[in-house]
């Protein structure tokens, strides 16, 4: 294919506040990786199995499609999720109802102020029959762990996590547990209740792939909820419902990821929008390299869930929000302009030009 460059260079558009840089130019690359003749994927058997996610997922929840959506690409690209919402919009249902649909290793783990890090990881006991110590595993060994009220522990708890966020592994007393394939933390919390809760580390922010915000259900949602409690028979139980994928197969799932294509346009347009964290005048700490692997696993993932087997600068658009917004910690000046760091991160996102 012949390399094609495009040089327009177009004037940016101001915006108010902190955030009225120049818009940054993605410039055209050659896309070698589309090349004529290129096996595709066979993406049949992965939307029928996607497909039979969500249909048992509204069997149980109502709405909340962008939310299922950005859970099960999450869980596709092998990373932990940051559910925030408030009270009684079905964080934990949603948490408990993606990991029964898996047929796999599940606990939970409630957060609570005087929660140890023994009690989240696990601790040596002494065996008085064999005189030697045992290991008594915590609820962090499982395949799916779902752990409520995140931020209720204090901060010794939560560095407890970091090792096996990250590394997928316990260290405790000089020796390491591996876990096992495939691991995802689902974890909650409350945005708006202060009474006995902590902040989480930033460390422990930038290891979850995702941040989701779960919103109030609109009108119409809220009267079928109701409906459906109103008619017992048309409300399914979580116990009843059938998982629908083994632990093979979403690894099985997990191995189209490496096959998805991505062109070197794009992989600029993600470095591009980065890097603009780190240098906006709004933001006092910007995301990491971390940040820019999750954004590309995560658009690889996304594309999947959409039917294809490339990524387009829409995935990236779509997704960079979700992945950077919670990684961001503002200036004191953008916060008393009002600005969050979800807006900050959707206006950074929009001076960084759309490859073509």
């Amino acid at each position: 294919m012949e390399e094609e460059k495009d040089k327009k260079q177009t004037d940016g558009q101001p915006v108010d506040g902190y955030l009225g840089d120049e818009k940054l130019q993605t410039g055209e690359q050659p896309e070698d990786e589309f090349q004529t003749g290129e096996q595709r994927l066979n993406l049949t058997m992965f939307a029928e199995k996607i497909s039979r996610l969500k249909e048992q997922i509204a069997t149980v929840l109502v709405g909340q499609e962008q939310t299922v959506d950005l859970v099960l690409t999450a869980i596709l690209a092998g990373g932990h999720v940051l559910i925030e919402g408030v009270p009684g919009v079905a964080k934990t249902l949603l948490a408990r109802l993606v990991a029964r649909l898996v047929e796999a290793d599940f606990s939970r783990v409630q957060f609570t102020p005087d929660l140890m890090p023994s009690d989240v990881l696990g601790t040596m006991v002494f065996n008085m029959k064999t005189g030697e110590f045992d290991f008594h595993r915590g609820p962090v060994f499982a395949n799916v762990v779902l752990v409520d009220e995140i931020n209720r522990a204090p901060a010794k708890t939560q560095a407890a996590l970091f090792e096996v966020m990250e590394e997928r592994q316990v260290s405790i007393d000089g020796i390491t547990f591996r876990m096992d394939e495939p691991y995802t933390l689902l974890a909650t919390q409350n945005p708006v209740e202060q009474e006995g809760t902590y902040k989480l580390p930033e460390a422990q922010l930038d290891r979850f792939l995702m941040k989701i915000i779960m919103g109030y259900p609109t009108l119409e949602e809220e009267i079928q909820i109701l409906e459906r409690h109103h008619r017992q028979a048309a409300f399914m139980k979580l116990e009843t419902v059938i998982p629908v994928l083994t632990k093979s197969e979403l690894l099985a799932l997990r191995t189209y990821m490496d096959k998805v294509l991505v062109d070197s346009t794009l992989l600029r347009y993600m470095a591009l929008i980065v890097q603009q964290t780190r240098i906006s005048k709004a933001v006092y700490l910007g995301a990491s390299p971390r940040a820019s692997v999750a954004l590309l696993q995560v658009s690889k993932a996304y594309a999947l869930l959409q039917g294809r087997d490339f990524v387009t600068p829409e995935d990236v658009k779509e997704m960079a929000p979700f992945v950077l917004h919670h990684r961001l910690v503002l200036t004191a000046e953008a916060e008393m302009e009002g600005y969050t760091p979800l807006k900050v991160v959707r206006r950074l996102i929009d001076k960084v030009e759309v490859p073509q």
